[in-house]
């Protein structure tokens, strides 16, 4: 689903809340630049990928003090809606549609070889994720009325199409958003997890869907990110938390996140919500969470009950670093900031 975003001014400082028990900020690194970053990747605290449109491919190995800048060759149009970084050489990007393609570098960005491409008609891929370095999944707007789904087992050097009768169903109306990469997620060890949105926005887990209760019954509408904890286990990821809303009315906080304990069986909703449309959640403790969108940041320490807004910077993508505790935030304009969190003495 291809998602028209506003354009909001760039703010040279962020609007700074603060939690209970902690003060939380967002500093901006870089922005400026012909490029709306929505693939991001967060290896350790140190390197960073991202990536977006323009062809365009940014990686820093210090924290994000300084960025090295590039535009993929054979492809300066594509949209690389997606990146899934495992080390400071090694990276895969995916760029969206008609046709959709992938690529993966073992060597910083200097070269890229193309491991996918899909010309089938209305292709358009939305997301990707990895359970390791060996093991991940695609998936993609509905063709013919399934979602598509593609997997790979070798790092990502091939992917095979799931068979068609194979894919989930979807409803007429039902998609997806590109807009974070985080719309599929591990659940644990052995399945993944996706949400849609549109006319109708659900939650997907093997052969069962269960509808979500969130925003939906438009285009713009519906879940754009889920957010799992505990996924390291065999039947983990009973905890997970949902976000989105109305990409067209970014300041309304209706029905724009839920969340659950029970594996998707159950769900609640905030009892103050995150202050607007958002692209994209993450779990920072089994408590704190962070989540954004076009109109800024919230940060929850309890779990999602409540949020507080952080930030009126605007950003499509926030994530946590695999291998550490640093979170970073990639946005419109080539804007990239980083979470900062101090202690209340």
């Amino acid at each position: 689903m291809r998602p028209l975003f506003l354009l909001f001014s760039l703010l040279s400082l962020t609007v700074v809340g603060s939690s209970q028990k902690t003060k939380a900020t967002v500093a901006i690194l870089t922005k400026g630049t012909k490029t709306s970053l929505r693939g991001l990747s967060v290896v350790d605290n140190n390197v960073i990928w991202v990536s977006g449109s323009n062809g365009t491919v940014g990686r820093s190995f210090d924290g994000g003090k300084t960025w090295k800048w590039s535009v993929v060759k054979g492809f300066e149009k594509a949209d690389f809606r997606d990146i899934e970084a495992f080390t400071p050489t090694k990276a895969i990007i995916m760029a969206i549609d008609s046709p959709a393609h992938i690529l993966k570098t073992i060597d910083g960005g200097e070269t890229w070889k193309l491991v996918y491409e899909n010309h089938t008609k209305g292709m358009f891929l939305d997301a990707m994720e990895f359970w390791n370095e060996q093991a991940g999944i695609v998936v993609g707007d509905p063709i013919s009325g399934r979602l598509f789904v593609a997997r790979t087992f070798d790092e990502g050097n091939s992917w095979t199409d799931v068979p068609f009768d194979h894919r989930p169903i979807a409803d007429s109306g039902e998609a997806m958003f590109a807009s974070s990469g985080t719309n599929v997620r591990v659940l644990d060890r052995d399945e993944a997890v996706i949400v849609t949105g549109g006319l109708s926005s659900r939650i997907m887990i093997r052969d069962g869907q269960l509808r979500l209760p969130v925003l939906q019954g438009k285009e713009t509408t519906g879940a754009n990110s889920i957010a799992v904890l505990d996924t390291k286990v065999r039947s983990g990821g009973r905890t997970m938390i949902v976000v989105g809303g109305d990409f067209m009315t970014p300041n309304a906080d209706t029905l724009n996140c839920a969340y659950t304990s029970d594996r998707g069986l159950t769900w609640r909703v905030p009892k103050r919500a995150p202050h607007g449309y958002r692209s994209c959640v993450e779990y920072l403790t089994k408590k704190a969470l962070v989540t954004c969108g076009i109109n800024g940041v919230d940060y929850s320490i309890d779990g999602g009950v409540t949020w507080e807004l952080i930030a009126t910077e605007g950003f499509h993508a926030c994530r946590k670093a695999k291998n550490g505790t640093a979170v970073f935030f990639a946005g419109g304009s080539g804007k990239i900031g980083k979470l900062v969190l101090k202690k209340k003495s």
